[in-house]
């Protein structure tokens, strides 16, 4: 996979401006409605597709923008400010195309990439089940050659856009060995393949979320990304990736939940004073602030270090961990900012302290991270050794 081309600053400044712009003015006045709703917002990704927006650090070669790491999780941020469920859809779109652009074929490339990173086929992630979350070697989803194709039996949990995704990229056991597992691209109109009806959560319900059912799913063998074995090799790799993007959209959420925070606290007034002149407020928004600025600033140090090609696997576990810490906190802290309104669906900041709270457990839970990162340091890694400049 070719590195990644870093913008100059003044124009990275100005793609983020635009997708701004664009997430102020296009999706902006859909959330409240499609939230509400339960509306999956299919439309929105086309029209994100259309910009340019859903394949920003893949090839140019294959439809994609070819920016570094760093430029592309800021874009994320931007949209998570605003809309959290197409925050999270966009990373996780771009984790379903991961496989393809590092293990696949460059026919498999060629015949695919440029309508995932287009926009027109949106991928889903299937890698978790019902008993195999955090652990994902324990998965049960057998994929069987039988002859040129291969048949998927199994179940996958969690699936985000299940049942509206054109494609599902699955991980599905191939051997008997705790890690003979493969990686596969399974069209969604594939006979056998079938959505659940979608999980009734507490947030993020404009994101469709359901178990896919493979009922003697066949599919060629030209599907496999990779050799045999080498899929879970694969997930790993993406989630290292996946969880810096996490990381990006719950930053953006906690900024989002501060400026209203600040606006409100602007506009408010008792005893005679702007309630952001009172002290005791005013220390609960620096803290929020402060907070933010701390979760950005993790997310891009492991961004740079990957755009370098040097290890950031710990790094991206420490930006997921903290960035959506922190926005459970600051999105908690907005509900109180704004008092009794806080705790109405007159304002946003209700919702967003409600899907702050997936964003600690999808991606590996923040309990996971913990365990990664106190392994890391029993290995004796050192941060130092990886300063990004």
């Amino acid at each position: 996979m070719p590195a990644s081309r870093l913008l100059p600053s003044d124009e990275a400044v100005d793609l983020i401006g635009l997708v701004r712009d664009l997430a102020t003015r296009e999706l902006a006045p859909l959330v409240a409605r499609a939230e509400r709703e339960e509306q999956f917002p299919r439309e929105v990704f086309r029209v994100l597709g259309r910009a340019g927006l859903l394949g920003l650090p893949y090839p140019e070669e294959y439809g994609g923008g070819g920016l570094a790491y760093e430029v592309y999780l800021q874009v994320l941020e931007e949209i998570g400010a605003v809309w959290a469920s197409v925050g999270v859809g966009t990373s996780v779109h771009a984790l379903s195309c991961f496989g393809l652009v590092t293990a696949g074929t460059e026919e498999q490339r060629q015949r695919w990439l440029p309508d995932m990173l287009g926009g027109e086929l949106l991928g889903a992630y299937c890698l978790s089940e019902p008993h195999a979350g955090s652990d994902p070697a324990a998965m049960t989803t057998r994929a069987r050659l039988d002859g040129d194709e291969y048949v998927i039996t199994g179940a996958k949990a969690w699936t985000t856009h299940g049942g509206h995704a054109d494609y599902y990229k699955v991980m599905a056991r191939t051997g008997d060995g705790r890690n003979d597992i493969s990686c596969f691209l399974v069209p969604a109109d594939t006979d056998g393949l079938v959505a659940d009806p979608p999980e009734q959560k507490m947030g993020l319900t404009g994101s469709a979320t359901a178990t896919m059912r493979f009922d003697g799913v066949r599919i060629p063998v030209e599907r496999r990304l990779g050799a045999e074995g080498q899929g879970l090799k694969i997930a790993l790799a993406g989630l290292d990736a996946g969880r810096l993007g996490i990381a990006a959209v719950a930053t953006g959420l906690a900024q989002g939940a501060l400026d209203h925070a600040v606006a409100y606290a602007q506009s408010r007034e008792t005893f005679g004073e702007r309630i952001i002149d009172h002290q005791g407020l005013s220390f609960v928004l620096a803290d929020m602030e402060a907070a933010v600025q701390s979760a950005r600033a993790t997310m891009l140090h492991a961004a740079r270090l990957k755009d370098q090609g040097l290890p950031y696997g710990r790094e991206a576990s420490v930006a997921k961990l903290v960035a959506t810490d922190n926005a459970m906190r600051v999105t908690t802290d907005a509900v109180q900012v704004l008092g009794g309104y806080g705790y109405t669906r007159d304002f946003p900041v209700e919702r967003y302290m409600r899907e702050a709270k997936v964003m600690q457990i999808f991606e590996g839970t923040n309990q996971i991270q913990r365990l990664v990162i106190g392994r890391s340091l029993d290995r004796g890694d050192s941060g130092r050794l990886h300063r990004s400049t």
